[in-house]
């Protein structure tokens, strides 16, 4: 038996996709490494979902949860990480799919980068709409994010199915009790919550996840954006409400010194780019009280900024 051998949990979470949800977990099974356990948490959804899922549950490393109410996608996500035994949780949407060579890839970035604790990589989009998204050329060490995260709101992740996570960093956020605020894109709740609690992040550019396009995706639908136009403004609220839950399940604040402690997290960016210097260049001016460290702060910034533009290793961001 393998010592080193890290324990994994496949999540998929389905409402109503009957017709994708096979080709899922066809695509968890068929991996050149296996996964330790695969989790369906169905929905409650109202068509052959269950007919279809029953077929799977003879497998020994496949779990089924039918839930009796439909509450959204966060539930399931709490649902299937409660369920879950693994050391690192990967999501899979029920209409998206895994390249045969995923999990093995991801295994062999978390072994040579021990210190990762989330991972996303690049995609491909397939079905009504063709393409690669590639966040970067190259893989990359994003550093760690919780002072830009909640300062700036920001969102530094991709979609659900590519993204994994340690298991010993989604503890301190899931399960989150704010199902109803997050039936739909509750990606969110993982992207967020991992870099407020402290999640040293990391990308990977191999596209070895499939993004099916369709006219469900709520990415990619209009009728969906026509029908809410105030989303982005009800999302934001659910955001602070997210963040001030996470905030008191962790027992955290802003630092005292945070001009300084900016700057140290910035510096867990390996090769910056100008965007990130901005980003903290904002936190430090708008949200450091006292002016001499917000001087100083500003000053020191800068300094660093040279230093790593000297040195060749401002990343450009077109990369």
């Amino acid at each position: 038996m393998d010592k080193h051998k890290i324990k994994t949990s496949c999540l998929i979470n389905n409402y109503n996709y009957a017709e994708f949800v096979s080709d899922a977990i066809d695509s968890a099974l068929n991996q050149t490494v296996k996964f330790d356990e695969i989790i369906v948490v169905d929905d409650a959804s109202t068509d052959n979902s269950a007919e279809v899922l029953t077929r799977f549950t003879k497998i020994d490393n496949i779990k089924c949860i039918f839930k009796e109410k439909n509450q959204g996608q966060l539930s399931s996500f709490n649902e299937g990480f409660l369920a879950a035994t693994g050391e690192i949780i990967f999501f899979l949407d029920a209409d998206d799919i895994y390249e045969p060579q995923y999990l093995e890839t991801a295994l062999n970035f978390y072994k040579r980068r021990s210190e990762c604790d989330f991972l996303f990589c690049a995609y491909k989009k397939f079905g009504a709409e063709e393409g690669i998204f590639q966040a970067d050329a190259v893989d990359l060490d994003l550093g760690y994010s919780v002072i830009r995260t909640l300062c700036n709101g920001e969102w530094i992740g991709s979609i659900t199915s590519t993204l994994s996570i340690r298991r010993e960093i989604i503890r301190k956020f899931l399960p989150i009790p704010k199902t109803e605020d997050w039936r739909v894109r509750a990606d969110d709740c993982l992207v967020w919550g991992a870099s407020l609690v402290g999640a040293k992040k990391f990308y990977m550019s191999n596209p070895l996840v499939m993004y099916r396009i369709h006219q469900n995706n709520q990415y990619h639908n209009k009728k969906f954006l026509d029908i809410d136009k105030n989303y982005e403004y009800k999302r934001f609220w659910n955001r602070n409400s997210l963040f001030n839950y996470i905030i008191q399940k962790n027992h955290f604040s802003l630092p005292l010194l945070l001009a300084f402690t900016s700057l140290y997290e910035l510096k867990t960016i390996p090769c910056p780019k100008l965007k990130d210097f901005i980003s903290y260049l904002k936190i430090i001016f708008l949200f450091e009280s006292n002016i001499y460290w917000k001087i100083k702060g500003i000053i020191l910034l800068f300094n660093y900024f040279l230093k790593i533009l000297m040195a060749g290793k401002l990343k450009n961001s077109s990369q």
